[in-house]
């Protein structure tokens, strides 16, 4: 596991936007393989199904690959220059000292208040799309689930980011992050 970590760390120095862009990809498929089975377990247990075949947990890989793509095209390259452009914004313009608490709390605040708004707009509406909805539909999808996956990831996403946000962690901020996603479902 030390050598995969050493290997990533390495790719991050030589090429921090492509190993973003396949890492984004790759943990938002897994992300949603993980979400797919804890929907199918929980209505397995809710509907009280018995041992049949038809019961059996299917992957869907459309809905993996459409994921991945949103991870592939959105979260790795938006994300990285994201937050590239915020720790400078912080830096320069509020004048706060990398790692300081101030510092952090600005970062996870304009994070959650300026992005993670976005981030889940776009996210909502490529899926949407993606999955053939018309543009009332996805509309009507967003005004349903905008506001409350919004507070849902305004609990998670401050806890899960304070953590590379303290430390420092420049091109491996999004890494943490990225593996929350095996924590929610999409």
């Amino acid at each position: 596991m030390l050598r995969i970590w050493k290997w990533y760390q390495s790719c991050l120095s030589l090429h921090p936007v492509k190993t973003q862009i396949i890492s984004s990809g790759f943990l938002w498929g897994i992300g949603d393989v993980a979400a797919q089975y804890i929907t199918h377990s929980t209505a397995k247990k809710r509907l009280q199904y018995h041992k049949d075949d038809d019961n059996e947990f299917k992957i869907n890989w459309k809905r993996v690959a459409v994921t991945s793509m949103f991870g592939f095209g959105f979260v790795g390259p938006v994300g990285h220059f994201w937050y590239e452009g915020l720790d400078k914004f912080i830096k320069m313009r509020l004048l706060l000292r990398p790692k300081s608490a101030r510092f952090v709390a600005a970062k996870v605040a304009m994070d959650g208040l300026i992005f993670g708004p976005f981030d889940l707009f776009v996210f909502f509406t490529y899926m949407g799309f993606s999955a053939g909805k018309s543009t009332a539909q996805v509309k009507e999808d967003v005004k349903r689930d905008f506001l409350p996956a919004l507070i849902l990831e305004g609990g998670v996403w401050p806890i899960v980011q304070t953590v590379p946000f303290c430390h420092g962690l420049n091109n491996k901020r999004m890494l943490p992050g990225n593996k929350g996603l095996l924590l929610l479902p999409p």
